[in-house]
């Protein structure tokens, strides 16, 4: 490897970039779920279409997947062992974590498409929720390992409206994919696009209560912390957890509500903030 190489591949990229790579294998996870590509080897996992090679599209998707996700492994692997060579110790934990948490996340991957479901021709739903709070706590961890390594190199508080903003756009868009938005058809790739937008708003409202933290507004966190709970629970219900009557979906809409009202109202007082008199409080948002 050329010296050129070596300078720019930093532990900073190599993070963000595997935290890219597994948003991505998310979406590509529930495409595959969606579309009942898993049920093409629940016969003879971990075998599909009685043989290694893909035979129809199914199983070609699914086979798909678990490449992405054998790389995506690999580079969630890397990432952890290249942080013990940081000096900061919260970066080292949620990097091991996420990695702790792989084994888990395949075997749980394993029962989803050989354990038929509760559901009407679906997959078994304590074990596809379980799946995805796996998925979304390994992505979290990965977050927060990228956030460690951005904030020791001092983060302008500016990017923290730029979260806040990015959170913003992206539940909106999510919202707009969701199954809450009922003129948009809740296809497979719907999904996708719904999960990869409420991901982006993950990440930014944990970037958001990261970098907050390091300023004169501080207390702004718990508010930009709230929205992710409702964010969450929409997400579960976006899973088909349980039956998709109006009462859950006027309950998912809530979430929504909730998550966005809450990080608009993070924005409208980090921006009261800004221009109050005393001293120092300005400058810690500009």
């Amino acid at each position: 490897m050329s010296r050129s190489i070596r300078e720019a591949i930093t532990f900073p990229r190599f993070a963000a970039f595997t935290t890219g790579l597994t948003l991505s294998l998310v979406m590509l996870g529930v495409y595959t779920a969606a579309t009942g590509s898993g049920l093409a080897c629940s016969a003879q996992w971990p075998l599909c279409d009685n043989g290694l090679l893909p035979q129809t599209i199914p199983s070609f998707i699914e086979w798909f997947h678990r490449l992405v996700a054998m790389v995506t492994g690999w580079f969630i692997l890397g990432t952890a062992l290249w942080s013990w060579r940081r000096p900061d110790r919260r970066t080292r934990l949620a990097a091991t974590l996420a990695v702790g948490l792989l084994p888990l996340q395949i075997s749980i991957g394993a029962v989803t498409v050989t354990l038929n479901g509760l559901l009407p021709e679906g997959y078994s739903a304590p074990t596809q929720g379980a799946h995805l709070v796996v998925a979304l706590s390994i992505f979290s961890l990965l977050v927060w390992t990228t956030l460690s390594v951005w904030t020791e190199r001092g983060p302008a508080p500016s990017r923290v409206r730029t979260a806040l903003g990015v959170a913003l756009a992206a539940i909106v868009a999510s919202v707009f994919v969701s199954r809450v938005f009922t003129t948009v058809p809740y296809s497979p790739a719907a999904q996708a696009l719904f999960y990869g937008a409420s991901l982006v708003a993950l990440a930014a409202l944990l970037a958001a209560t990261r970098w907050l933290a390091d300023t004169a507004v501080s207390h702004l966190r718990y508010v930009t912390g709230s929205a992710i709970a409702p964010l969450f629970a929409g997400m579960l219900l976006g899973r088909d957890l349980v039956f998709y009557t109006p009462t859950v979906r006027l309950v998912n809409a809530a979430f929504f509500l909730l998550a966005g009202t809450a990080v608009l109202a993070a924005t409208l007082l980090a921006r009261r903030a800004r221009r109050n008199d005393r001293p120092g409080l300005a400058s810690s948002i500009d």
